[in-house]
């Protein structure tokens, strides 16, 4: 603006002797003693905990190796497919290994031997392994699902590259088989990765059928244990949320409990909708853009704003 000096230019960078680091870094170190007295926990040895960029780095591996010619190298061969699969598996499951291990290590809390944890996360990621051509085949599904849904799809090949509905379905399809098999954290962070890319939000333990089509996507919420059937089609913005949160005899929430929808086979859930607590969406209903919903519906049903809720309940 006119009239205002003009801000005076630094005559030179800012340099370490500029800057209270020393007493930043004592700051710092005092907040973490405070936090670990605070919780009774111990002095680490060395990071405890697993890693989001390397966990970003497999997934992205296991990509290219469930899709090698759409996902994988752009100078990749068909007959070199099998070759670069088994390399990248080798790589990617060999660095999931060591995330495993880091898990099972800090949920034992030094009460487990290392040689049992390290057993037991070679077989973890073995059974993972072994599961990855069923969630080709259920990643298969989604992708022609979206396909056969969007008028606007010109090839599956095009819903593969482009759709954040399938990539949050990539991560969902392998974060889930981890929460199955008991490393919960890891999960949660390949499904975050997915979250912080396409704005869709699905916890690890969601039981999702094949099939689904998640239309745009933004937005969307799926809890921890809603399950949702077959040849399900979601649009953007629904959330599949808990009405409230069952407490123990302390006031303390109880993990775990059911508290999400079940969404049967074939329902259709428009733009916007937000359907709370353990009801039943029944098969081949559909669901109206903006409904609030708290209650189940019969197979067939077709809910709109305006019959979303029964004359005698509240809002």
């Amino acid at each position: 603006m006119s009239g205002l000096p003009p801000i005076p230019a630094p005559t030179s960078a800012p340099t370490a002797e500029d800057l209270p680091l020393e007493q930043v870094v004592a700051g710092l170190r005092q907040a973490r003693r405070e936090w670990r007295e605070r919780h009774r926990l111990h002095e680490p040895r060395g990071r405890e905990l697993p890693s989001a960029e390397l966990l970003q780095g497999i997934v992205g591996g296991l990509r290219g190796a469930l899709f090698p010619l759409r996902l994988g190298p752009p100078d990749l061969r068909p007959e070199a497919e099998d070759f670069y699969i088994g390399h990248q598996l080798d790589t990617q499951l060999q660095a999931l290994r060591q995330q495993v291990l880091l898990e099972l290590r800090y949920a034992a809390r030094g009460q487990q031997a290392e040689a049992q944890l390290a057993a037991r996360a070679q077989g973890l990621v073995a059974e993972f392994a072994l599961a990855l051509p069923q969630i080709r085949r259920l990643l298969d599904s989604d992708v022609l699902a979206a396909f056969e849904g969007d008028p606007a799809a010109r090839s599956v090949d095009e819903v593969l590259l482009c759709y954040p509905g399938i990539e949050a379905m990539i991560h969902h399809r392998l974060a889930h088989q981890l929460y199955l098999l008991g490393v919960p954290l890891l999960a949660r962070i390949v499904a975050e990765l997915a979250h912080a890319k396409t704005g869709i939000d699905i916890h690890p333990g969601a039981q999702i059928g094949a099939g689904l089509f998640i239309d745009h996507g933004t937005g969307v919420v799926i809890g921890e244990t809603a399950v949702i059937g077959e040849r399900v089609r979601i649009y953007q913005a629904v959330t599949l949320g808990a009405r409230s949160f069952p407490t123990d005899d302390q006031g303390q929430i109880r993990k775990g409990a059911p508290r999400h929808p079940v969404v049967e086979d074939e329902v259709v859930i428009y733009a916007g909708a937000t359907i709370l607590g353990r009801i039943t969406l029944g098969r081949g209903s559909t669901i109206g853009g903006n409904v609030w919903l708290t209650r189940s519906v019969a197979p067939g049903s077709q809910i709109s704003q305006a019959n979303a809720a029964p004359a005698t309940q509240p809002l």
